[in-house]
């Protein structure tokens, strides 16, 4: 990710500077959250980006540092942590728990993104890629069909839930541009968040995500709930918050997204000559 101008909104979210003071998390105090010494533990080797894995306290957090993000030419302004804390804001506008607790921080490698680290169910998975003769009957909504390394008929699947439903809503609002499988956690207790929110907020359609199993289906009323407090929030405080890590241009085109799929009233369908998912899938 290239340093944006000093001038530029979103500079701003290379200052280390919270949002908001987190809620404590176990017996580390919110401030200690946001001063309290980072100690790194060791590197997420499958991450794109510089990522590791910490510790605030006998809290276990992901740190993300600034220094160690890839430029990348289509989303050259702000930060990827940056993106990554806006993303959070709108998930807490929403009010479904769809992204972990997120801010910006200083820590060992300078500014970055920290975030609550989430033990996953290794029984669970919410989106799996599975034989074609083996497709689940009930509760699973089915992306695409495909082959695998041998030739062998394959399918995308997810479940069928309302945390999904609702990562899916998130993800067109904040344009996702990154929805891997992997990017799905699914915890023990059944809710299941959203991680990896570099490539969001840019002002042109690139939603590439692997939720697609509800195409062209009303929104639910808890559905068209969350984007109408995300519309009211967007013209007040959530507005002026997202400044500091996004463009002008980038919050009035959320709001926007946040309209039309308000007014459609449906999930969309996929639309434009960029892929419809990422790659890979996981």
């Amino acid at each position: 990710m290239t340093r944006p101008d000093p001038a530029g909104p979103p500079d701003d979210a290379t200052t280390a500077e919270p949002t908001a003071v987190p809620a404590a998390e176990g017996d580390v105090a919110a401030d200690d959250l946001l001063d309290g010494e980072l100690v790194l533990e060791g590197r997420i080797a499958v991450a794109s980006n510089d990522t590791f894995l910490g510790r605030i306290g006998t809290t276990v957090v992901v740190y993300k540092p600034v220094a160690g993000e890839a430029p990348l030419w289509d989303f050259p302004d702000g930060t990827l942590a940056g993106r990554e804390v806006a993303a959070h804001l709108v998930s807490e506008s929403f009010g479904w728990s769809v992204v972990p607790r997120t801010w910006l921080r200083d820590g060992p490698l300078g500014p970055g993104m920290v975030q609550l680290w989430q033990d996953v169910d290794p029984d669970a998975d919410a989106v799996d890629l599975v034989s074609s003769d083996e497709v689940p009957e009930e509760g699973w909504c089915t992306v695409l069909d495909g082959t695998d390394e041998r030739d062998l008929p394959v399918t995308l699947i997810h479940e069928d839930s309302t945390a999904l439903r609702r990562m899916a809503v998130f993800d067109v609002v904040v344009n996702n541009a990154d929805r891997k499988g992997g990017h799905v956690l699914a915890l023990p207790n059944g809710h299941r968040h959203g991680v990896d929110h570099g490539l969001t907020f840019h002002v042109e359609h690139k939603l590439r995500t692997v939720l697609w199993g509800w195409l062209g289906e009303p929104l639910r009323d808890d559905e068209l709930e969350g984007l109408d407090r995300v519309a009211a929030d967007l013209a007040g405080d959530l507005g002026e918050a997202l400044l500091a890590h996004v463009s002008p241009l980038e919050v009035s085109a959320l709001a926007a997204r946040c309209d039309q799929l308000r007014s459609a009233a449906r999930f969309p369908a996929p639309r434009g000559h960029m892929p419809a998912v990422p790659w890979p899938l996981f």
